[in-house]
């Protein structure tokens, strides 16, 4: 077996490494410093080098074949299993329980509680890059729905008491009521890292009330999840049936106000809204009717709407398009206006003749530059997405309007003979604060010019 440094010499170096295999040069130095390559590169290296597969692998035992105590080590009360045999223990907290999910990270440093009660995370427990996650408990004000989506947490440090004037609840508390549980402990920054490298692992968390682990069937729980691709969770979070939203923005002092003389009547698709979504529109000057994501053309037509808004949501884009898409047509070809954020702009994509994929990691936290094609400016951004629009696809008519700085994604279209645009990101979430608020008041200006 050839070490990672004989190998990035062959490859010209760290930086022609990099390039060839379309990483950056942090998961070269992450390579150097676990002395192995992640197997979904060796293709790009064996390319490169003309070495053979056996100059990259060893005799030492695979991850499923190494022993998985039952037993868990002193101090342990919870445990996360991933779909490639790693054993990682911890201390349970929050609800006594076992979920399986994907495994993705988060690189907020505040809004815990948004993110955990954000549709789009259906599916998935979130592992967060942030080390001190509770330090400012909970609250009814901050949550994105009814309840928790997320199906689990994972952190660093042990939650603490909360520090903040606005808390309600401890966090450890709130997880129970709404039977979620956490494992603490962890090595985030590894576990960020291997999902970095290798992509997003399905994983179990356990945090058994008896304190007894089955390892083995945990594993095989985690192996035999389905994952995100194919799956369609926005019946699982949408509204079961249609109702009106006219709460505003919350401001300091005064908390949530409401929209009373509206200008435009909009209709909402929920595909996993999030509250703060729908306060934006009603800041706007909208009068917001929401209907169930299976909501049909002539549905959202019937609400006679001056805008159709497509909310964010989880899951395959592909997958709630086979309900969404022809929709979304229906109200295109009716010539009414269109926003879509987040999985709202991968459904107006398809509906429109593109495509989507899913991506290696995803893009989910509150600091992430989208630059604005038609302006040049760059947006401080939160998102949360596994999957993305490929812009090699989109039809002539549709332009790209927002690109990733982090990776060159697509991060916003516009059809503009159609009325339509939609972005990949949260305006919403503030993290500028308010770089992206003027999406909102496009959207108004586009009904008004309708309207005339």
């Amino acid at each position: 077996m050839r070490s990672v440094e004989d190998i990035l010499a062959l490859m010209g170096g760290a930086e022609a490494a990099a390039a060839q295999c379309q990483v950056g040069t942090e998961a070269i130095r992450k390579w150097r410093q676990a002395k192995s390559i992640p197997a979904k590169h060796w293709p790009a290296v064996l390319a490169a080098t003309g070495l053979s597969l056996s100059d990259l692998t060893s005799s030492a035992p695979t991850p499923q074949e190494t022993t998985m105590p039952d037993q868990a080590p002193e101090g342990a009360t919870a445990v996360l299993v991933l779909d490639d045999g790693s054993v990682h223990w911890g201390r349970g907290f929050g609800a006594h329980g076992t979920q399986v999910a994907e495994i993705c990270f988060n690189t907020g440093l505040t809004g815990y509680q948004e993110t955990l009660t954000d549709p789009s995370y259906a599916g998935q427990i979130i592992n967060f890059t942030f080390p001190h996650i509770g330090i400012v408990g909970t609250n009814a004000e901050d949550m994105e729905a009814a309840t928790p989506v997320a199906r689990g947490l994972i952190v660093k440090q042990d939650v603490t008491e909360p520090a903040n004037y606005r808390a309600t609840l401890h966090l450890q508390e709130w997880l129970k009521r709404h039977g979620v549980p956490g494992i603490s402990g962890l090595d985030t920054r590894a576990l960020t890292a291997r999902i970095r490298d290798g992509g997003a692992p399905n994983g179990v968390i356990s945090h058994p009330a008896d304190g007894r682990f089955d390892i083995p069937a945990l594993l095989a729980q985690a192996k035999a999840w389905p994952g995100l691709e194919g799956m369609d969770l926005a019946k699982e979070v949408t509204a079961r049936q249609a109702y009106h939203w006219d709460e505003t923005r919350w401001s300091w002092g005064k908390g949530f106000g409401k929209q009373t003389a509206p200008t435009h009547r909009v209709v909402a698709l929920d595909f996993g809204a999030k509250r703060n979504i729908l306060r934006c529109l009603a800041d706007a000057g909208c009068d917001v009717t929401v209907l169930p994501a299976t909501a049909t053309a002539e549905d959202i037509l019937r609400e006679k709407p001056d805008g159709v808004f497509l909310s964010n949501g989880p899951g395959d884009p592909a997958a709630t398009g086979a309900y969404a898409v022809p929709a979304i047509q229906g109200v295109l070809a009716a010539k009414v206006p269109v926003f879509g954020i987040c999985l709202g702009h991968q459904l107006l994509a398809l509906a429109l003749g593109a495509k989507t994929y899913k991506l290696d990691r995803g893009h989910r936290g509150a600091n992430q530059p989208v630059q604005d094609l038609s302006t040049g400016k760059v947006e401080i951004t939160s998102q949360n997405h596994g999957f993305a629009v490929d812009p090699k696809t989109l039809p002539e008519g549709v332009v790209v309007t927002h690109v990733s700085l982090f990776d060159g994604t697509n991060e916003g279209i516009a059809a503009p003979a159609k009325r339509a645009f939609s972005v990949q990101y949260h305006p919403e979430a503030s993290p500028g604060p308010s770089d992206s608020h003027y999406l909102f008041h496009r959207f108004v200006e586009m009904m008004s010019q309708a309207k005339a």
